[in-house]
């Protein structure tokens, strides 16, 4: 059983620094795991062929590969990789591309070094400070992980730099779509939603002050909150009983609460989420 203490969360919720947000991801991951059946972190992209956690997902997965077009890539950089689980994937959807995943979290790299994907490379990094040369690099994606570096404009820069001619840098991002008044707009996310909680025009806004260009912009909000929300709602009683495995009760109701909130907050389109492509 998880040991929790709420003033800790709060912290990490006001705080957001990279420490908290570590210690956030170490905290709260398994309750992804166990009611996703995955190592996947991402809310997912839910259609009428994606109506479970691990199908949504993986299918999320699928549309930023596609936007990024891995096919024509022989290397890309996973920012903020997590617990590896879309890397795995591309592993092995594009036998010829080299990932390297960074992760500011050592030790989720750490328990990921033994799996058998020998064109996976695990770094140990933050996304201010990539390390690769200048012009080395295809591609850089950022799925579901943008949200969280507090200086946006420099992970930004950093994906300019290394990028090389043909290079491609896509971020799969949640936003508010205008500058809401964080506790009476978003209830009891302002509290659970640890992330910064940027508007899609401060987030374009970055991308063209570096100097990159958008090439297309994606809006998919309706197909993130409101289906993961449904689903959750369908298969509380079971989702429950996998999370009283490893967490206590009240753990499972703030969760509850978070994701109806998350519902009505994006059906009221105060929130969204964007699949942004920039090239140079």
């Amino acid at each position: 059983m998880a040991n929790l203490n709420l003033f800790d969360i709060f912290m990490w919720t006001v705080r957001r620094s990279e420490n908290d947000i570590v210690n956030m991801y170490d905290t709260l991951s398994p309750m992804m795991q166990v009611t996703t059946n995955g190592e996947m972190l991402n809310f997912g992209h839910w259609d009428k062929d994606s109506t479970t956690p691990l199908s949504a997902q993986n299918h999320l997965c699928d549309i930023v590969a596609e936007l990024s077009e891995f096919s024509n890539a022989r290397n890309l950089v996973d920012v903020g990789s997590g617990l590896l689980g879309p890397a795995k994937k591309w592993n092995v959807d594009f036998p010829g591309i080299k990932i390297f995943s960074i992760n500011i979290n050592y030790s989720q790299l750490k328990n990921s070094k033994n799996m058998p994907y020998d064109r996976i490379v695990c770094l140990n990094s933050t996304s201010r400070l990539l390390p690769f040369a200048d012009n080395s690099v295809d591609r850089v994606v950022a799925l579901e992980s943008a949200q969280h570096f507090k200086k946006l404009d420099e992970f930004i820069n950093e994906s300019k730099r290394i990028l090389n001619s043909d290079g491609i840098l896509v971020l799969a991002i949640p936003v508010v779509t205008e500058q809401v008044s964080t506790i009476k707009d978003l209830g009891i996310l302002s509290f659970t939603w640890t992330s910064e909680h940027f508007t899609l025009d401060h987030v374009t806004s970055e991308i063209k002050k570096s100097g990159l260009a958008i090439d297309d912009t994606r809006m998919i909000g309706e197909n993130v909150y409101s289906p993961m929300a449904d689903y959750y709602m369908d298969n509380r009683e079971s989702l429950k009983k996998s999370i009283l495995t490893k967490y206590p009760s009240y753990v499972e109701k703030i969760l509850f609460n978070s994701i109806r909130k998350m519902k009505q907050v994006s059906e009221n389109k105060i929130i969204d989420y964007a699949l942004i492509k920039c090239r140079l």
